[in-house]
């Protein structure tokens, strides 16, 4: 019996993943792309494309490398522990080429609608409309499931302020920044404060007139998240202000926010204290309005003679071209399950893909949204009834409007270790702290007190991958590798001994803990 055909729409981290796991399960995957090459916002691109989000030619990822792996395909040792993102489109090449899926793929493909059969009730086929942009040639094709990889950073937010019609300068989204050319020894604004902001600021910063280790792999394993939980949320949250305010005083930098520091998605930039301590950037506070030549401030403040505005306000999500009732979007808010599925709409054969905002990368996550979809697809996981999705929905939708301020990007946000968990488990693929601690203890070490990687997901269930445990024991080698440039004698670290003792009765006693539950279970 020939395997089912699933249409993947677009090539980024999410499609290349989402075409994998189609293989993986036996499935046929054709991805749609639109454009001539993979890496979706990954692929700088000089010219600014509607509809198509790139990076900057300057932007490093503000996550590891070995957080932001694929699960079975850990990065080049020598890649720097935070690629640039020339580099990150190396990796997607590789994995492209190690796994045989560019074949699959058809370039200059636009899909322009994705509509259920006559018969979707039974068959749970789509039927999905393409054009050749090269040839103009109009497709139908029906397919047996559709992962839809087409990201959220398309369309842009364009906020509207009194008197931007009389500004003399120019105004445009971050989106159609590409290069400083035009902006040399120039006066700008960047409206926003999220990391793109941050990123067009600094590069701005650089050629305006005015205006460690990776911090993720020490902080992201189920011990420390084990730990945080014990506490009150709003100790957990001083804390932690008081830690990052011990390495920058974000008071005394006007960073400091009115929120608290795990109710705003962060931004993370390394060089944004030093360009503001050089007087290259100012921080303001809210624009109000925007005169012929310059801004004001909703402090009374006021700056002349600006040259350009610039509208780092994220972006507005959607997918038009999925012509069924349950996939709308308002407000940047979705009713679906695990951000994937429509509770309403059965059979589930069509998955949203990357649809979050992790404290943490998206690239293991949508990897995973793939592994559950092409199970569901292939009819070896069923998910739970329309009931119990809407009433994830809700609690979801609750948790987030507790922890997080009113703001339109604040809509998908997950955290990442327990997102992760939670789609594991529809699949049978979440690592028993318990059995491993029974049958392979070094390993249990890991995934417990080592980095929360993606590669624990791939120890136990389908799509093992026998290569997992090594990939855990080796997540600091390969971080380090590229900063070994030179030969240091290493010094003995006092009190080591002890410290491993102690941590290590506190292993064995969770463990015992995560048994006993395991067992009770």
């Amino acid at each position: 019996m020939a395997g089912k055909r699933v249409a993947v729409i677009g090539s980024g981290a999410s499609g290349l993943s989402g075409i994998k796991c189609c293989l993986d399960e036996g499935l046929i995957p054709v991805c749609f792309e639109r454009n001539g090459d993979i890496g979706g916002l990954w692929n700088f691109s000089s010219d600014a494309v509607d509809g198509h989000s790139s990076v900057l030619k300057s932007t490093t990822i503000n996550t590891s490398k070995e957080m932001m792996a694929f699960s079975d395909f850990p990065p080049p040792q020598e890649f720097a522990p935070n690629m640039h993102n020339t580099q990150i489109m190396q990796y997607f090449r590789l994995y492209a080429e190690n796994f045989g899926l560019l074949k699959h793929i058809r370039f200059f493909t636009r899909v322009d609608e994705v509509r259920p059969t006559a018969e979707f009730n039974s068959t749970g086929q789509w039927e999905v409309h393409s054009t050749d942009l090269k040839t103009d040639e109009k497709k139908l094709e029906v397919y047996d499931g559709v992962l839809v990889c087409t990201g959220h950073h398309a369309k842009t937010f364009m906020p509207k302020f009194d008197g931007e019609e009389d500004f003399e300068g120019k105004i445009m989204h971050s989106h159609d920044y590409r290069n400083h050319g035009e902006f040399d020894d120039k006066k700008v604004v960047v409206v926003g404060f999220g990391n793109s902001a941050g990123d067009l600021a600094v590069e701005l910063s650089r050629i305006c007139r005015k205006r460690g280790l990776p911090f993720d792999l020490q902080i992201s394993s189920r011990y420390g998240l084990f730990m945080m939980s014990m506490l009150p949320w709003e100790k957990l949250n001083r804390m932690v202000e008081e830690a990052v305010n011990k390495k920058l005083d974000h008071e005394a930098y006007s960073l400091k926010p009115e929120h608290h520091i795990f109710s705003c998605h962060p931004v993370v930039n390394d060089d944004l204290p030093n360009r503001i301590i050089s007087g290259a950037i100012t921080i303001k506070p809210n624009l109000k309005r925007i005169t012929k030549s310059g801004v004001e401030f909703d402090d009374g403040t006021s700056d002349e003679n600006i040259d350009a505005i610039f509208y780092a306000t994220g972006y507005v999500f959607g997918f038009p071209f999925i012509k069924y009732k349950g996939y709308e979007v308002h407000r940047n808010e979705v009713q679906l399950y695990k951000y994937m599925y429509a509770p309403d709409v059965k059979p589930h054969t069509l998955a949203i893909i990357g649809l979050v905002q992790p404290l943490g990368s998206t690239v293991p996550i949508a990897e995973m949204q793939n592994r559950v979809a092409c199970r569901v697809i292939k009819g070896e996981c069923e998910l739970p009834s329309a009931a119990a999705m809407w009433r994830d929905i809700k609690g979801k939708q609750s948790a987030m409007k507790r922890r997080y301020v009113a703001s339109q990007r604040h809509t998908v946000q997950v955290d990442f270790t327990p997102f992760m968990d939670e789609l594991a488990d529809l699949i049978g693929c979440r690592p028993s702290l318990g059995y491993l601690m029974l049958t392979r203890p070094s390993v249990a070490w890991n995934v417990f007190f080592g980095p929360s990687v993606a590669y624990q997901y791939r120890l136990c269930g389908p799509g093992v991958w026998p290569g997992a445990a090594e990939a855990l024991s080796t997540v600091w080698e390969r971080t380090l590798f590229p900063l070994k440039t030179r030969p240091i004698a290493s010094a003995k670290k006092k009190g080591s001994s002890s410290v491993m003792l102690t941590t290590s009765v506190v292993f064995m006693a969770c463990l015992a803990c995560a048994y006993y539950k395991w067992k009770m279970a």
